[in-house]
């Protein structure tokens, strides 16, 4: 059975990337990448990409006047690719509901924060802040707003007593790398799926154990 063709959308250290790149290594992982594209230059993920002979691409979003140009150069990249899915791994550029639309269950960012909680910037330092007590990360389709898509899988890590906010960025980032490949096998398996505003999955797919924090007595 031939592999999925993956683009990954980068903007900066790439470590979503390469535990992407880590997971297609293994013979029997469904999804090949076949490009990664940084709208920066100087990303190093670029350099992850092609430590791993992955065709890489720049379209520098300060190259077009709008929006809508600049996207269009991302689609002609991604169609002259023929990639099936594409996930966004760090990748700070706002994509219009157009775009979204276009590439409607395709499309897969990952957010680190269990959303709906805490969308958008500077999420570690205000999930300390708020004093809750389970933080994390969620799989999500991207749809017209901006962390709002339908939840594929999420990944819940405690927050610790003297925790700032680079020691939960850091615990939230062990899970998003184990989370990612895997929500990502799900969609392209059919084990996970669209079904109107929500994703469901089939019989195979089961809950794991339960986390609690402050430890039940």
């Amino acid at each position: 059975m031939a592999k999925a063709r993956i683009a990954v959308l980068i903007s900066g250290r790439g470590s979503n990337l390469q535990a992407l790149i880590d997971a297609c290594a293994d013979p029997d992982y469904p999804a090949e990448i076949s490009l990664v594209i940084s709208n920066r230059p100087k990303a190093q993920g670029l350099e992850r990409a092609g430590n791993a002979g992955i065709t890489r691409e720049i379209v520098n979003h300060k190259d077009f006047q709008t929006r809508e140009d600049f996207e269009a150069a991302l689609n002609h990249a991604l169609k002259t690719a023929k990639v099936d899915f594409i996930c966004l791994a760090g990748f700070m550029r706002v994509l219009t509901a157009t775009f979204a639309s276009d590439w409607r269950g395709r499309l897969i960012n990952i957010h680190p924060s269990l959303l709906p909680s805490f969308e958008g910037l500077h999420v570690h330092e205000r999930t300390i802040d708020s004093g809750v007590k389970l933080a994390g990360c969620t799989v999500h389709f991207v749809s017209a707003d901006v962390d709002a898509g339908p939840i594929i899988g999420q990944a819940a890590v405690p927050v610790q007593p003297g925790d700032d906010a680079d020691k939960l960025a850091a615990r939230i980032l062990v899970e998003e790398h184990r989370l990612y490949p895997a929500c990502l096998r799900l969609l392209i398996e059919g084990k996970a799926r669209l079904h109107g505003g929500i994703v469901i999955y089939d019989g195979t797919v089961t809950a794991s154990g339960s986390l609690i924090n402050p430890p039940a007595g």
